[in-house]
């Protein structure tokens, strides 16, 4: 027998104490609270345990972004679903910082409609990713892929043809990091251990925006290291 409401059915399995049929609103308010207070309590220690795991590996990461783009280098960022709108904001991150932090060149590989569209329709949508790579791409640009699950094939794609140009790729992954953990062709890869997708990508822009902050101060050092 098919359900007639999968919408309330798939929130009534997120929060079953609003479908409970109860009419105590004060118990119902508490809770909204504990699920709350339970969900930023996941999020901070999932945080805290990316952080322990991959600090070190975050800054060299941030070296060699630094590198590139002191080199004349630009980051070319992508994602499917969800972590499309991740690869745009890391892409915007970097493009159109807020203050007086440096812009730096960096785009995301899902903006053109026209392209995405295009190439999944004539090829395939597994080469949506390679083929912008393997035509915007220089040796010294920047490759960074963003997945929950790790195993999308498109971009398992892009970092082979990134790598086979010779970019710096980077992955942001989560669960036990997928195909993605899998792959030779990623130089840097983050992964965030969780089973929960709406942590994975909290966690993932947390993630990005601490390597961007990194990123930006490895390039003051590198200026610095330029002054007489």
């Amino acid at each position: 027998m098919t359900r007639e409401h999968p919408v309330t059915d798939g929130l009534e399995a997120l929060y079953p104490f609003l479908y409970s049929g109860e009419s105590d609103l004060d118990a119902v308010l508490d809770q909204v609270e504990q699920s709350t207070v339970d969900k930023v309590r996941e999020i901070v220690a999932l945080r805290g345990d990316v952080l322990a795991a991959d600090r070190d590996r975050l800054f060299a990461c941030a070296q060699d972004l630094a590198r590139a783009f002191r080199g004349g280098g630009r980051l070319l960022a992508f994602g499917n679903g969800g972590s499309s709108t991740d690869a745009q904001d890391l892409a915007s991150l970097f493009l159109s910082p807020a203050g007086d932090a440096k812009p730096l060149p960096a785009f995301g590989l899902t903006n053109d409609i026209a392209v995405v569209t295009a190439l999944s329709n004539d090829i395939g949508f597994d080469v949506v990713f390679a083929r912008q790579i393997g035509a915007f791409g220089r040796p010294g640009d920047i490759a960074v892929g963003l997945s929950t699950s790790g195993n999308s094939a498109n971009l398992v794609r892009a970092f082979d043809e990134a790598a086979r140009r010779g970019l710096v790729t980077v992955g942001i992954a989560g669960y036990d990091g997928g195909k993605m953990a899998e792959l030779d062709s990623i130089d840097h890869l983050f992964v965030v251990p969780s089973p929960s997708v709406h942590r994975i990508q909290e966690a993932q822009t947390t993630l990005y925006h601490a390597l961007w902050e990194l990123t930006l101060g490895a390039l003051d050092d590198l200026a610095k290291g330029d002054q007489p």
